[in-house]
């Protein structure tokens, strides 16, 4: 693509004469635009790899490595809908300019942290910039590129670069965690970022909207709540008992978050979410094809290298490459499914790509269960997976934007991303408790007969990070390591496969339910 062409067609459109500054400028902030994108989807998919690797060297736990991909997810979704106002009111580059210096400054925090709770933490920083930074690049391209094939051009270059990002961000993490070290993951982004600033400064215009509205401080704060409330219970029920009085309190209080951020966007004047939009069958079916996609593709992508690394045996390097066969159908397929959804409309395009994914899940399982630990079986699964989630995108995307009116578009995009969050940062939870869950039940059934005293969540959650050291004092039994090293790591590995069987099984069979009702929905008769 050439960036002057974007510049001389935006001064076609607008019949003005061909001014070189303008097109300059375009070109700039296009490129800035896409170096942003760049840095918001390789942090999400190249982080996994590294997962194993921070467990050991952070001396953090199956749980800590949980958080440190929902403390991401978490923060995006509490400032996805609260940066669309603050940047009309103060000025749309201002505020881009202000999550880029943000985001760079969070990920020279996060390479220096020397704890998982400082990790944790820089992770939170970084998400809130890097959803805010997500959502003011959306605004930066529409008034920049306002019509016309310059317009289509510059999103077309902005959603190729963030694919591009997601799909080859594990093999990048992989890469830098061989041959460096893991600190390296999270400081290329400081780079990028001081280029992405320069950039904008030089090339981004400034715009406001003098009607912006007043930024619904409840309404983020009571859905935060309500999300973390329930993410923590999922998290730590298994250790503290999901019908214990802590757990319990925190569940309702969860409830109760939720139900007051429903009463206040239903009494609002102008909410943060509009619930009448769900009445809009389109809108509604086209959203589970958002949540089928984050009970299945996208969590999982936090637990794949695990397996590849800790069940196949396979080296960070490695496994990264074997993850592109979970990722690179993302980004070849999306035309297929744009054309399937013209063709077959999205009443049918959507349901059949969640199917799609459900069948590579499926795939996957039988992979695991029957191709004696090697990598080779599992992978025609992850292709179908990848495919299906190509498939089912981008007509998700044009269905929930272009079923409401054009004045309300923004709005139905900001209900959509946020559904994406929350239902990803539930499923990183549910997932994890699943996996440990499974992974305890095989390990007491193989070796339960000789060890009674033995903490068999914490051993399981050991084992789910990919630790095969058979137990210390934390675990409860003093003579479980003398007793069982000598196949503790067998046994302890085809627990971790079967417990990933399951998770398997739960992302194929959760897919293909959310895309039954999304068939329902989309079938169901138009109310008067």
């Amino acid at each position: 693509m050439q960036l002057s062409e974007l510049g001389q067609d935006l001064a076609r459109e607008n019949h003005d004469p061909l001014r070189p500054t303008q097109m300059r400028r375009n070109a700039l902030a296009l490129i800035a635009v896409c170096l942003a994108a760049m840095m918001f989807s390789l942090e999400i998919s190249s982080v996994p790899m590294i997962l194993p690797t921070l467990e050991v060297v952070l001396h953090g736990d199956f749980k800590q490595m949980q958080w440190i991909m929902n403390a991401y997810t978490l923060a995006c979704t509490t400032v996805l809908m609260a940066t669309g106002t603050l940047a009309d009111r103060f000025g749309r580059k201002r505020v881009f300019v202000v999550t880029i210096v943000l985001f760079g400054a969070a990920s020279w925090l996060c390479g220096l942290a020397s704890s998982t709770t400082a990790l944790i933490a820089s992770r939170f920083v970084q998400g809130a910039s890097g959803g805010a930074m997500l959502i003011c690049l959306v605004a930066v391209l529409s008034h920049q590129f306002p019509q016309g094939a310059a317009r289509a051009r510059a999103f077309s270059a902005w959603g190729i670069v963030l694919g591009i990002g997601l799909g080859f961000g594990p093999l990048v993490g992989g890469a830098i965690v061989a041959l460096s070290s893991w600190k390296w993951v999270f400081w290329v982004h400081v780079a990028i970022a001081v280029a992405t600033l320069g950039l904008a400064l030089a090339g981004v215009r400034e715009s406001r909207d003098p009607q912006a509205r007043k930024l619904d401080i409840a309404g983020m704060v009571t859905l935060s709540a309500a999300v973390f409330g329930f993410v923590w219970t999922i998290t730590q029920g298994a250790d503290i008992g999901f019908f214990s009085v802590p757990a319990l309190s925190v569940l309702a209080a969860s409830a109760a978050s939720f139900a007051a951020f429903v009463a206040i966007e239903l009494r609002a004047a102008h909410p943060m979410f509009d619930f009448s939009v769900f009445r809009i069958r389109s809108f509604s079916g086209a959203l589970l094809g958002s949540v089928g996609m984050n009970f299945s593709f996208w969590p999982f992508i936090i637990y794949l290298p695990i397996y590849f690394q800790s069940v196949l045996r396979e080296g960070p390097l490695a496994s990264g490459l074997s993850l592109l066969a979970y990722t690179l159908p993302t980004l070849v397929f999306p035309p297929i499914g744009e054309r399937l959804a013209l063709r077959l409309q999205p009443a049918r395009a959507i349901p059949a790509g969640l199917f799609t994914i459900g069948l590579g899940f499926l795939l996957m399982r039988a992979g695991s269960a029957f191709g004696h630990g090697h990598a080779l079986a599992v992978l025609p699964g992850c292709l179908v997976a990848g495919a299906g989630l190509g498939v089912t995108n981008t007509p998700v995307t044009n269905t929930t934007t272009g079923s409401v009116s054009a004045d309300r578009a923004g709005m139905a995009s900001g209900i959509d991303m946020s559904a994406r969050m929350v239902t990803l940062a539930i499923n990183i939870a549910l997932m994890g408790s699943l996996l440990v869950a499974s992974v305890a039940r095989h390990l007491q059934d193989a070796l339960g007969g000789a060890a009674q005293a033995v903490s068999w969540q914490a051993l399981a959650a050991r084992v789910a990070a990919g630790n095969f050291t058979p137990g210390d004092g934390s675990i409860g039994h003093a003579d479980f390591e003398t007793h069982f090293e000598p196949y503790f790591e067998t046994t302890a590995r085809a627990a971790l496969e079967a417990g990933f069987n399951t998770l398997m099984l739960y992302g194929g069979l959760a897919v293909c339910t959310l895309a039954v009702l999304s068939y329902l929905i989309f079938s169901r008769r138009p109310t008067r």
